[in-house]
C-alpha cells in the first residue's frame, strides 16, 4: 500500500505542477489545435519531462536549490525568454491577421521547426527547473530510497499523460479557431501569462 501511495504522491504533484499554463504547455496547445505534429510533439515533451523528473529525483534538484547562482541563471535567464515569447505573442495578436489554415502553412510548423521550437520552450523554460527538476526533486529526495523510484514513475506518468492529453484533446477546438479573432484572443491570453510569469520570477 505504501509503494502505492507514493506512486499517487508523484502522480498528485506533478500533475498540479503541469497543468499550469507556461510557454510548453501553449505551444503544445497551438500544435494541437493545428493537429501539426501532435504526435511528435506530445511524445518529445514527455520524454524531456520524464528525464528531467528523473534527474531531479536523483539529486539535481538539491544541487540547484543550494546553488544560488544556479537559481539566478534559471529566474532571470527565463524570465528574458519568457518577456520575448510575450512579446512575440502579443506582436501576433495585435499586428496579424491569421485564419487557422494562415498558421498551419506557417513554415516554423515544418518538423525541424517544430522539434527546435520544443527544445527551446522546455529548457529555456526556468520552470522546468524550478519546479520539475527543484520542487519535484527535493519532495523525491525525502522518500525512503526503495520507495522513490515509484514516486519518480508517477511523476513521469503524470506528465506524460498531461501532454498526450493536452495535444490530442486541443484539436477538438480546431473549429472554435476558423476565425482570425480567436488567434489574436489566444496569442493576446498566452502574452500576458508569459509576460506574468516572467515578473513574478523577478519579483520573488
Amino acid at each position: 500500500m505504501s509503494v502505492f501511495l507514493t506512486f499517487i504522491k508523484g502522480y498528485g504533484i506533478s500533475s498540479g505542477l503541469i497543468m499550469a499554463i507556461g510557454a510548453q504547455n501553449a505551444f503544445v496547445l497551438k500544435k494541437g489545435i493545428t493537429k501539426s505534429h501532435v504526435f511528435v510533439v506530445a511524445i518529445l515533451c514527455s520524454i524531456i519531462d520524464a528525464l528531467m523528473i528523473t534527474l531531479g529525483a536523483s539529486g539535481l534538484g538539491a544541487i540547484i536549490a543550494n546553488n544560488v547562482y544556479l537559481l539566478d541563471i534559471a529566474r532571470y535567464g527565463g524570465a528574458a525568454f519568457l518577456f520575448c515569447y510575450g512579446t512575440k505573442s502579443f506582436y501576433s495578436s495585435f499586428f496579424l491577421t491569421r485564419s487557422i489554415e494562415d498558421v498551419i502553412s506557417d513554415s516554423s510548423n515544418n518538423l525541424k521547426a517544430t522539434i527546435i521550437t520544443i527544445l527551446a520552450v522546455s529548457f529555456l523554460n526556468p520552470h522546468l527547473y524550478l519546479d520539475t527538476v527543484v520542487l519535484l526533486g527535493s519532495i523525491g529526495a525525502q522518500i525512503v530510497e526503495h520507495e522513490r523510484a515509484y514516486f519518480t514513475i508517477g511523476a513521469i506518468c503524470a506528465s506524460c499523460l498531461w501532454f498526450f492529453a493536452l495535444a490530442y484533446g486541443a484539436g477538438y477546438l480546431s473549429p472554435l479557431f476558423q476565425k482570425p479573432i480567436s488567434w489574436k484572443i489566444l496569442d493576446g491570453f498566452i502574452g500576458v501569462v508569459m509576460w506574468s510569469i516572467a515578473v513574478s520570477l523577478i519579483m520573488e
